[in-house]
């Protein structure tokens, strides 16, 4: 029963609330909250602050959730070794991914993995904004840039350049600059990532990385929706290579600025760092890293 009610315990921290864990594996919101209750009597100690509208870990709490975590990892391991063999992986990895990668480079790949994988079950979560891997439960990240947190840790599956490109039809409409400068005088698709909204891009000018400011009057907080935009000739966007890798070797797009274009950041697998990482998400890291770089 520990064993179910750490599983409760982490629906509960997942799903944000007693109820809406209750309602994702049919239990009534009394029992769930009984079985809560019986984890804390264990453990000797509060695990939740609870409000009307909210939960908040405690210091135990947060604890107990790292710890649950690596105990079901290693039960589920041990679980799929006695059924399937040593040699067969199975189970649920939660992932996380930008929303063009995601869509056009990782989602394939995927489908490859559950192909060869069939007991595996992949729960994707496509998103440009920030997403909390240890509070939702995320097994696995894809993310563009350097890790600055210290509670992850990553891997890393290679370069990654974002460059500015524009569709030739916009391009014969509204010409071609020449300078960031320039891009005062264009319509530029912006990308918003949760509340920041990225209108500051970075150049490197006479040596020196420089911000140029921005304006358009399309937003979002799609990758794939701002590269439809552009592909439609609607605008200038800022991409990373990955996303538009194809459509500037098609020539549906066309890189713009590229002598003023700074230095690639990385691509990277992003994991919690105190978590064990099952054989399966194991497995899928090594999968995408051979076939990514």
């Amino acid at each position: 029963m520990l064993i179910e009610n750490l599983r409760l315990f982490l629906l509960i921290v997942e799903k944000g609330g007693l109820a809406a864990a209750g309602r994702e594996i049919g239990l009534s919101p009394a029992t769930v909250t009984d079985r809560l209750a019986a984890l804390e009597t264990y453990y000797g100690a509060r695990l939740l602050t609870r409000t009307t509208r909210s939960i908040s870990l405690t210091d135990e709490g947060r604890e107990l959730m790292i710890g649950a975590r690596r105990i079901l990892a290693e039960a589920e391991e041990t679980e799929a070794r006695i059924k399937l063999g040593v040699e067969k992986i199975s189970g649920r990895i939660h992932m996380s991914a930008p929303s063009d990668l995601g869509r056009n480079q990782i989602v394939p790949l995927l489908d490859r993995f559950m192909e060869q994988n069939p007991e595996i079950t992949i729960d994707l979560t496509l998103s440009d904004g920030y997403v909390d891997l240890v509070g939702q439960g995320i097994d696995l990240a894809l993310r563009f840039g350097e890790l600055a947190d210290s509670s992850m840790k990553s891997r890393k599956l290679g370069v990654n350049r974002r460059l500015v490109c524009a569709a030739p039809d916009y391009l014969k409409l509204n010409g071609t600059p020449s300078h960031p400068d320039d891009l005062a005088h264009h319509n530029c698709l912006i990308m918003r990532f949760g509340a920041i909204t990225d209108q500051d891009w970075i150049f490197t000018v006479n040596g020196e990385k420089r911000a140029c400011r921005v304006y358009g009057n399309r937003i979002a907080n799609d990758g794939g929706l701002i590269r439809a935009w552009c592909l439609n000739g609607y605008g200038v966007a800022l991409k990373s290579e990955w996303d538009v890798r194809d459509d500037l070797q098609a020539g549906r797009l066309v890189e713009l600025l590229e002598a003023f274009a700074v230095e690639p950041s990385a691509l990277q697998m992003v994991y919690p760092a105190g978590a064990v990482q099952p054989r399966r998400v194991r497995a899928l890291m090594d999968y995408l890293s051979k076939a990514l770089q």
